[in-house]
């Protein structure tokens, strides 16, 4: 127990202090809801910590063809359908910003790459210089690119002059959600079902960049 308390630090003190004025959008894309209750699960946490959220989709580019080929996706885009599309002001608007979304060989999805790939504007005026990012996936197996998924991702955050809130080890809800250090990232088994419990690993990473966020815009005052 004392070597755990002096990785982690009285991290439940922190996670419980209530941090206030940090704006916080969560941008996913999801198939079959597991990247939507990720990002719930991260709208929760962020909510107690104090931040004002928004949850918020990435355009669907695939063909109605193909989405209503698929009964489970099908459902999923009705299910969701009154969740906004991020915009670029959405963007601007936020201090901090968490993306979830699944793997795709390694890589996040196009859906996602294509939002990103518009915000040259923003990223040539310095509109998203400091902003605090953190990522999230999926996939169906342990090893299917869960971590360089998300280090895909964070590579564009670097080019955006973003600070990464990776939730790195500290917290021990990180090992029992897998323990992947560069953000959760969960399982999914052919039934569409989580195979690791990560809700607090979601919601302490979530509280982890609100917190880290708030730092950011208290030093920058």
């Amino acid at each position: 127990m004392g070597i755990i308390t002096k990785l982690f630090g009285n991290s439940s003190k922190k996670e419980t202090e209530t941090m206030t004025n940090v704006k916080l959008a969560v941008i996913y894309y999801s198939m079959g809801g597991t990247n939507y209750q990720l990002s719930k699960w991260a709208e929760e946490g962020a909510k107690e910590a104090g931040a004002e959220v928004k949850v918020l989709k990435v355009p669907e580019l695939a063909p109605q063809s193909a989405i209503e080929g698929n009964p489970a996706w099908k459902a999923h885009v009705d299910a969701t359908k009154d969740v906004p599309e991020v915009t670029l002001n959405d963007l601007e608007w936020a201090d901090a910003i968490i993306f979830s979304v699944p793997t795709r060989f390694g890589n996040m999805p196009s859906q996602m790459k294509q939002f990103l790939d518009t915000t040259g504007g923003l990223w040539f005026n310095g509109k998203l210089v400091n902003k605090v990012v953190s990522a999230m996936t999926s996939a169906q197996n342990p090893h299917g690119g869960q971590e360089a998924t998300i280090l895909a991702l964070y590579t564009t955050m670097y080019h955006w002059g973003a600070i990464v809130a990776a939730p790195g080890y500290t917290d021990p809800v990180t090992f029992a959600a897998g323990g992947n250090p560069y953000g959760t990232s969960v399982t999914v088994d052919q039934d569409g079902k989580m195979v690791e419990n990560v809700e607090a690993a979601v919601k302490h990473q979530a509280k982890r960049t609100v917190n880290v966020a708030e730092l950011v815009k208290k030093g920058n005052q």
